[in-house]
């Protein structure tokens, strides 16, 4: 199977993510999109985060009806923090059979000579959706990095839980069950 690697904090996983995984799912020859959860990305802050498993729990609240997604806590089991090619080391070993492509927003890849090992991250093939303000390749002469078209979804999850601290319903942002569970639990207020 070829199957993308979304990363992300997904913190929370909102309508947007859900939108770039699926339509690259459809619109390529990927079988499946795995929406692997970081439990710490080393360029971001920790304390700002749900738990690992309360992170993974919404986005399969999120996806359950969907069969070309799938929650993926592959780093959960990985040193802290974590590293894409230590993950993408890991998945190949235990994984074998499958190919695995990444899939990140064209901001992760104008920071990408900052990631650990980040020349061999790009002898894999990487789909690239466009965000606003990073529009142009990096890395031009590479030819395992494929910009999509795509529409600009500016939506961000920091958006999200500064509205939701404010008080402001984020319930068309998020899936349905997501949003209720959020708004159950009192997160991020």
């Amino acid at each position: 199977m070829k199957i993308g690697l979304f990363f992300g904090s997904f913190n929370p996983v909102h309508n947007g993510h859900l939108i770039i995984a699926n339509y690259i799912c459809e619109t390529t020859d990927l079988d499946k999109v795995w929406m692997v959860v970081s439990p710490q990305n080393p360029l971001k802050l920790k304390e700002t985060l749900l738990r690992d498993y309360d992170r993974q729990h919404l986005i399969n609240l999120a996806i359950e009806e969907n069969k070309n997604l799938k929650a993926s806590n592959i780093e959960f089991k990985l040193p802290k923090p974590s590293y894409t090619i230590d993950t993408l080391t890991y998945l190949a070993e235990k994984y074998p059979q499958h190919q695995f492509v990444l899939i990140m927003g064209s901001d992760n890849l104008v920071t990408l000579h900052k990631w650990k090992n980040y020349e061999l991250l790009l002898k894999y093939e990487i789909l690239v959706y466009k965000r606003r303000g990073f529009e142009e390749n990096p890395y031009p002469k590479n030819k395992n990095i494929q910009f999509l078209e795509f529409p600009y979804l500016d939506i961000s999850a920091t958006f999200i839980r500064d509205n939701i601290k404010n008080g402001v319903s984020m319930q068309y942002f998020l899936p349905e069950p997501v949003w209720k569970y959020i708004d159950d639990m009192n997160w991020y207020k």
